[in-house]
């Protein structure tokens, strides 16, 4: 049975990446981790057959340790490309999967209409780039729109809404592990988030 280690992210847990290994089907391992708990299933960023699954995993994990977000969970605040490119290192064969990780056909349809819904694009509720934003929690904590996606600048990098998002929380002592960009930034008075739900309901 192969030795596979995998690295998967979620839209839900923007920034994150979980890293591990399974000895049994890959598919059947993802849709196992859609809990209750989980709006959206993951998606695989990665995986391989290695020779020594638990050993590489353990490596991996022992490597980009100073990045997990709980000692007790397989969670890393990191780029997946970089988990990727170590794990290249030990990988004997790359493992593909398509639609196997939806039990039904409909079961797809609905993830795929909930991941359309779950992404937020500046164009959706016209707000065009350079535009100011405020973090709803700190009004003087301040980006701006970078493109028509959800691409903000903030403190003079380029980054995602979400990941703006979570460096101006901590910034004021808050150690979440994660947070939504468009519920955290508000524009004139309004969370983006808000401001979303009333254009699709319009729509």
């Amino acid at each position: 049975m192969p030795n596979v280690v995998y690295i998967l992210i979620n839209e839900t847990m923007p920034g994150l990446v979980k890293v591990g290994h399974t000895n049994a089907d890959l598919a059947q391992r993802i849709r196992q981790l859609w809990t209750t708990g989980v709006p959206l299933p993951f998606e695989l960023h990665f995986a391989c057959e290695v020779t020594n699954g638990q050993f590489v995993e353990a490596q991996l994990h022992e490597a980009f340790g100073d990045h997990r977000v709980s000692k007790n969970r397989e969670f890393f605040r990191i780029s997946p490309d970089r988990v990727k490119a170590a794990l290249l290192l030990a990988c004997v064969r790359e493992v593909h999967l398509g639609d196997e990780i939806f039990e039904t056909p409909e079961v797809k349809s609905e993830v795929e209409t909930a991941r359309r819904r779950s992404r937020f694009r500046f164009e959706t509720i016209g707000i065009p780039p350079d535009t100011e934003l405020q973090l709803a929690r700190d009004p003087s904590i301040t980006c701006r729109s970078h493109d028509a996606e959800n691409k903000v600048v903030f403190n003079g990098e380029v980054t995602s809404l979400s990941d703006a998002a979570l460096k101006a929380v901590r910034s004021m002592g808050i150690g979440w592990p994660s947070v939504s960009g468009p519920w955290e930034w508000s524009y004139q008075g309004r969370r983006l988030d808000d401001i979303r739900r009333e254009a699709e309901g319009a729509s």
